[in-house]
């Protein structure tokens, strides 16, 4: 990364705005078809969650391997802390308005997450032999939003100022971590497969707006540039 505060983005807005769109929409369409308990859709849920437990029960192995890349390798504070070392190393580069945004913007997805958990209410589901636990409400995904939001805040940070093979390692390996955890959610039992999608699709629209408003940022958000 270059230590100029303003390094040249190749972050094309068409792309940006298809992605705030896009995810914007799905996520509005799965919170509201999770608040009413829209009948197909929990058919849906049930039976992708019943399918996968049978499997879980079945697969110890599994399970260990899949707690542990939840708990500890794709997890929400893995992630947000690997999001303030990159932070960190802009800071000391002269990159302080975006480190700044990416701290703001991490917060504000947390703080999101948590809002919607309280307003939808969800529960997780329930088994009779669990393989896993987790505590508070169930919409949207914690872990599968984080994802979303750190990937796509990193694959910026990338397209920003690093090379091409950089890039594209920040694509696959955002793209496994963000798909692996939310399935290993599912696996486990403890959300629902609408829960993922809502977190995917939250944490998409966020970061994309993020770096959109970043991009075109006004008098307000240059206050970030400085010292």
């Amino acid at each position: 990364m270059r230590p100029s505060t303003n390094a040249p983005s190749t972050v094309r807005p068409p792309l940006l705005h298809a992605v705030a769109a896009g995810s914007g929409v799905a996520a509005v369409v799965a919170l509201v078809l999770v608040a009413v308990a829209w009948e197909p859709l929990m058919a849906v849920d049930r039976a992708v969650a019943e399918g996968l437990h049978a499997d879980a029960v079945r697969s110890p192995l599994t399970v260990r391997l899949a707690r542990v890349l939840t708990d500890w390798v794709w997890d929400p504070w893995t992630l947000r802390l690997l999001l303030f070392a990159v932070v960190a190393a802009l800071w000391r580069r002269g990159e302080r308005g975006v480190a700044r945004w990416l701290l703001l913007v991490c917060g504000a997805a947390a703080l999101v997450q948590q809002v919607l958990k309280a307003l939808v209410g969800r529960e997780r589901p329930r088994w009779p032999d669990p393989v896993d636990s987790a505590e508070f409400a169930a919409f949207p995904s914690g872990h599968a939003m984080t994802a979303a939001v750190v990937w796509g805040l990193l694959w910026w940070v990338a397209a920003r100022a690093a090379g091409a093979v950089t890039v594209r390692a920040v694509v696959v390996v955002g793209a496994v971590s963000t798909v692996g955890v939310g399935l290993t959610r599912v696996y486990l039992g403890v959300h629902w497969f609408s829960d993922v999608l809502g977190g995917w699709f939250l944490g998409g629209c966020l970061a994309a707006v993020a770096v959109g408003l970043y991009e075109r940022r006004g008098p307000v958000l240059r206050r970030l540039d400085a010292p």
